[in-house]
């Protein structure tokens, strides 16, 4: 009777740390965990393609987060994606040449934006805008130009 009350705590133990790690992994999946806390920036840049981005998708420099896309939007006028992100504080002192582009993170295709610093004197501030910025590559775009130049080389 002992026994089987033992195997029995020990399975529900069992049970427990198996829910909380899948709680852990779907949190970490999601990118619902909290990022910073502290004071932030704001800063903006346009692509022409940022599909695959999502809001809450990861800023990144030299590998390293170091804020989140907070919003995306279509500029009604040029028809370009509006992407603002929110910069930590802690990393206020990057270039205001600096340039962006939208990469592809690991096997499962998560988008996230890097920076690429500049080297001029001044720094980006709350509201800046960075104007050197390289879209989202469609695979699908790479693969029809790949099949079309490969019909194209056979006439």
């Amino acid at each position: 009777m002992l026994n089987s009350r033992i195997v029995e705590i020990s399975v529900g133990i069992f049970v427990a740390f198996g829910m909380a790690a899948l709680l852990v992994l779907a949190v970490n999946v999601s990118n619902v965990s909290g990022f910073g806390g502290g004071d932030h920036y704001t800063i903006v840049a346009n692509f022409d393609n940022a599909s695959g981005l999502k809001a809450r998708s990861s800023v990144s420099i030299a590998g390293v987060t170091i804020g989140r896309v907070s919003s995306i939007e279509v500029d009604p006028v040029t028809y370009e994606a509006v992407v603002k992100m929110t910069i930590d504080s802690r990393f206020k002192e990057v270039p205001i040449d600096s340039s962006v582009g939208i990469y592809t993170a690991g096997l499962l295709g998560e988008k996230y934006v890097g920076i690429e610093p500049g080297g001029a004197p001044d720094y980006l501030e709350e509201g800046s805008v960075i104007r050197l910025t390289q879209s989202s590559i469609v695979l699908e775009k790479l693969i029809s130009q790949f099949l079309f130049s490969q019909s194209s080389n056979k006439k």
